[in-house]
């Protein structure tokens, strides 16, 4: 069977055939070869299953069948022709889904969503929090087209591409005994109450993210929030533990009664990946992405854009 885009092409050869009563002439007006007119016609008598043209040396001419079945399919020809046009339009003015899940690198996606905007304006964004552990699942359903993540694990028929990377900042409250010192590492923080946010994180980093990154025994003591980041925040300015996000949230949000503090060393920097499905239709998804690969690769930054399909 023929698809659609297929058809419309038969039928346009077919009828400027027989508008022009020659092949010779109606592939000049279609600025085809005139085998190409030739070839399209006979497909169409096939998949029809009928005769339309007789020919002879002087051109082509409609049978009685093949006027009485083009006169009924050019009533309908136009209207299919604005169907593809409205379809067209309607894409031109898709919305894109994006989802943000303890995102750093907050200055990075910020250049990349204004540039975006501007070079794609006729596509709306839409952009929501997502938790960790449902983002891919939302993008293999089609909930989200795109999702920005701190790492983002194993899982088949998804896409990932690391975008950027930036160092990892803890913050103390103002009286902490890492408050006087100008970088931390990870020994630092062996045994304090490390509060993590449950539930949709915000930008500060979640308890799977920092599996990764805490290693060889000097591991910080991990406290879910179930409040999420507002309590975190507040539990550490009243000294009951520490918290940790990217640079770019560090050194854009002041919070009273602490302080940021970079993380050095071993694993102290946090990577962002971009996930999407191959298979969305979206031309949209493919522009962010080219256009965050551009970004990446030009920023004077640690990232180094990497490609992987996860297994």
């Amino acid at each position: 069977m023929t698809n659609t885009g297929n058809a419309l092409q038969l039928l346009a050869c077919a009828f400027v055939a027989a508008d022009c009563g020659s092949l010779r002439r109606a592939a000049t007006v279609l600025k085809v070869g005139e085998s190409s007119v030739s070839r399209n016609v006979v497909k169409l008598e096939q998949l029809l299953g009928m005769q339309l043209f007789e020919r002879d040396v002087r051109g082509v001419r409609l049978t009685e069948a093949g006027r009485a079945w083009t006169d009924l399919a050019r009533t309908h020809y136009d209207g299919l022709q604005q169907a593809f046009r409205d379809a067209r339009n309607h894409r031109d003015v898709e919305t894109l889904r994006i989802g943000l899940c303890a995102v750093g690198g907050g200055e990075f996606l910020k250049r990349l969503i204004d540039r975006f905007r501007k070079s794609c304006p006729n596509v709306s964004l839409a952009i929501e929090d997502i938790v960790r552990e449902q983002c891919l699942t939302a993008v293999c359903r089609r909930h989200f087209d795109i999702v920005f993540a701190p790492g983002l694990g194993n899982v088949t028929s998804c896409r990932a591409e690391l975008l950027w990377q930036e160092r990892i900042f803890v913050l103390v409250a103002a009286d902490h005994s890492l408050a006087e010192k100008r970088v931390v590492t990870w020994a630092d923080l062996a045994g304090m109450q490390l509060l993590v946010p449950a539930g949709t994180s915000g930008p500060l980093l979640d308890f799977t993210t920092l599996e990764g990154f805490v290693t060889d025994g000097r591991r910080p003591t991990v406290n879910m929030c179930q409040g999420g980041q507002a309590s975190v925040i507040f539990n550490v300015q009243l000294g009951r533990g520490i918290t940790l996000a990217g640079e770019s949230f560090a050194r854009n949000v002041t919070i009273d009664a602490t302080a940021w503090k970079p993380l050095d060393g071993h694993n102290s920097l946090c990577s962002i990946k971009a996930g999407w499905l191959e298979s969305n239709p979206k031309r949209a998804v493919l522009r962010l992405i080219g256009l965050a690969r551009r970004m990446a690769n030009t920023i004077a930054s640690p990232t180094h854009s990497q490609s992987a399909s996860f297994r």
